[in-house]
């Protein structure tokens, strides 16, 4: 009896897709105080990985590897932590200052508006109340939200050690668990593969680390240099904001702008600005693609979208962990055959060389069909 293909209609192919894609885009958006503290003690665990295997190496027990691995880590962390929380302590002092300051330049503001746009200064008064009103309105929301998302980071504080632990324990249960989902002929390809994602993916993300590192040096430098109030946590602050592409670095350059008109001259602002282009255009054009690496570059319209998507599903958490979570897709695909045209999707290939392989691929595949 002669076999018959059966196949499927394209409307039909891409019915299914756009309802997997949907139930799982739901699924993650559901799960999302599980899943995010397991992917961040994920990320945290591959990155710790190298210095577990040194230990390792050096003959200490791989159980009290692992627990001086994380121990190290959470000490950075709180070492990290007390200083923002510190210089953030030492800001609030100084609030009743900047709001006096914001207060003259606001009523300047208003009463320029009222003699170039002829409208008058109690017409804006009263939109202000109405605004003022209906943000009081939203305020027990706004704090409940608050106390909730401050619950929410001791919980993930006290679980991720835990879960970092135990990822790093069970490693070779999993990467065993994943070749198994696979034949026997092709467990060998498997390995492989999850050597060279481990790789790229531990080399990616400590790139990123010493990334972050150089632009806080260098912005808190800058900062320094112009004068401007509380330079090291604004430049530290826009070092970890510098890791949401776009949207992060249009907030993380707002702010200094903002302290330098508060404190001192416009023309500051201006010169805060231009120091900002600066540290960009050296990040750009040398910390990424030096030390951070181009093979897993992802391309501007894809960092917008994953960043929009992740903020959406999962709030702060989701813009800062959606490029790497893209970046570690991207290197995946690449690594296996059949995903590879998603890889290239993600990527940012503007070589004419890739051009004229893909017209090519395009050529054959007309000629076969």
């Amino acid at each position: 009896m002669a076999s018959t293909d059966i196949k499927s209609p394209l409307y039909l192919k891409l019915s299914v897709i756009t309802m997997g894609l949907v139930a799982f885009l739901f699924l993650l958006y559901v799960g999302k105080d599980i899943l995010v503290p397991l992917i961040f003690s994920t990320i945290i665990a591959i990155l710790l990985n190298p210095m577990v295997m040194l230990l390792v190496r050096k003959k200490i027990n791989r159980t009290v590897a692992i627990a001086l691995s994380v121990l190290s880590a959470y000490i950075l962390i709180a070492i990290l932590a007390y200083f923002i929380f510190s210089q953030a302590a030492l800001f609030s002092e100084a609030l009743p200052d900047f709001k006096a300051k914001f207060l003259t330049m606001f009523n300047e503001l208003i009463s320029w508006f009222s003699a170039n746009l002829n409208v008058s200064v109690p017409k804006i008064n009263a939109w202000i109340e109405k605004t003022k009103a209906e943000g009081m309105d939203n305020s027990s929301a706004a704090i409940g939200s608050a106390l909730t998302t401050a619950g929410g980071f001791l919980v993930l504080f006290f679980l991720l050690p835990v879960y970092i632990f135990l990822i790093l324990f069970y490693k070779v249960l999993f990467l065993e668990f994943i070749s198994m989902l696979f034949a026997k002929g092709q467990k060998t390809v498997v390995d492989e593969v999850l050597k060279e994602s481990k790789t790229l993916i531990q080399s990616y993300l400590i790139g990123l680390l010493l990334e972050t590192g150089i632009v806080a040096v260098l912005n808190s430098i800058g900062l320094l240099i112009l004068g401007i109030e509380y330079a090291i946590l604004i430049g530290v602050i826009g070092a970890l904001l510098n890791l949401i592409p776009y949207i992060g670095g249009l907030v993380a350059i707002s702010i200094p702008m903002l302290m330098a008109i508060a404190t001192k001259e416009p023309i500051d602002a201006l010169w805060v600005f231009a120091l900002y282009m600066i540290v960009q255009l050296f990040d750009n054009n040398f910390i990424v693609p030096k030390i951070v690496g181009s093979r897993v570059k992802i391309n501007a319209l894809v960092s917008i979208v994953v960043v929009l998507i992740g903020g959406a599903m999962w709030g702060v958490a989701g813009m800062f962990l959606s490029i790497p979570l893209t970046a570690i897709v991207k290197v995946i695909c690449d690594r296996i055959t059949q995903l590879k045209p998603f890889g290239f999707l993600l990527g940012d290939n503007h070589s004419e060389n890739d051009k004229v392989q893909v017209s090519i691929t395009l050529q054959n595949d007309t000629k076969l069909s």
